[in-house]
């Protein structure tokens, strides 16, 4: 209504200004003309001029519309791609700690690796979830991640350097091994050349009985011809001359086996070692050996019933067997 007051107060101005302008001959004039048709028709020219406006504004206001959406609809692409290169980001410096996790030898940094794999992992549960319009969440994680690319970065700097070290281990180990190698093949062969001339100098040092000899005496003495007369056996043997043998006071050892292989005792406790095991003798004696020839005899007195067949005596000293000698008893 107020608006109406107004327009109707502008004609009535208008009019009374076109009079003073043209004279009484106003209404001719074409001026006059549009003026008054305005003035007869304002109703419908303002209802035209709002309706004018209203779709002026429409329009306007729809291709703000449109214009904002497609503001955000690129926008939101270019979020979303933000948000799929900092996953693709992620995930090359997950597959990086999990290659780098594998070449550390070192328990304590391999722990922190590993730590530090598990948050990369935990970023890229959370980016599966987190929404493309985010984009504070967004900058977050990708300042997370120069600082975890930092973190690597320190990281792979401390595995190369214990790789090298390792690897100069592992080649000046492999040096040592080889002069260890050496040295212990030197000392095998040192060894096995210390057993042989060991051995040689032992088999040089054992006493050898030769000339053995065994008689069956009767009690008086003579050579008994059956077995049922023998009453001693006589066994006579000479010990070789042997610069190399042990000298000094020491027993001789005879060992006499039966056809069935056991051995003629007197008493199970005659004992001596051979062998790393003690054994049964028959009979021993002591002698002097000083590195010359000696002749020994060592007697058997019979007891027992001797079985006819074949006997064996062997003799022993200083450990070791120094002769043998097989004979037989007949009837």
């Amino acid at each position: 209504m107020h608006l109406k007051l107004k327009v109707q107060e502008f004609c009535i101005e208008i009019r009374t200004f076109v009079l003073v302008l043209f004279g009484s001959d106003f209404r001719l004039n074409p001026t006059f003309i549009l003026i008054d048709f305005a003035m007869k028709n304002r109703t419908k020219i303002i209802i035209g001029a709002v309706i004018v406006l209203l779709i002026g504004g429409l329009v306007y206001m729809y291709l703000n519309m449109r214009t904002k959406d497609a503001t955000i609809s690129e926008m939101s692409q270019q979020f979303k791609l933000e948000k799929d290169e900092l996953t693709d980001e992620y995930s090359q410096l997950n597959l990086q700690y999990e290659g780098y996790g594998l070449r550390v030898g070192n328990d304590s940094l391999a722990t922190l690796v590993e730590s530090e794999r598990v948050k990369i992992q935990q970023v890229l549960a959370e980016l599966k979830t987190v929404k493309v319009t985010n984009a504070r969440r967004i900058g977050q994680l990708k300042k997370e991640l120069e600082s975890m690319r930092g973190v690597m970065r320190q990281y792979v700097i401390q595995i190369d350097s214990l790789n090298a070290q390792n690897s100069q281990l592992r080649s000046e180990n492999k040096v040592v091994t080889k002069r260890w190698n050496d040295a212990q093949q030197q000392a095998n062969t040192l060894s096995e050349e210390k057993n042989v001339l060991t051995k040689k100098v032992t088999l040089a040092s054992i006493l050898e009985a030769r000339s053995i000899s065994v008689e069956s005496l009767t009690n008086k003495g003579r050579i008994a011809k059956k077995i049922s007369k023998t009453s001693q056996l006589k066994f006579s043997f000479i010990i070789t001359k042997n610069i190399s043998a042990p000298t000094g006071e020491k027993y001789v050892y005879l060992r006499v086996l039966q056809p069935d292989g056991a051995p003629l005792i007197k008493k199970n406790e005659d004992q001596f070692l051979f062998e790393n095991k003690y054994i049964n003798y028959s009979a021993r004696r002591p002698i002097d050996y000083e590195g010359d020839e000696v002749a020994v005899t060592i007697y058997w007195d019979v007891e027992e019933f001797l079985h006819p067949g074949s006997y064996r005596a062997d003799i022993f000293a200083d450990g070791y067997v120094i002769g043998s000698v097989n004979f037989s008893l007949k009837n």
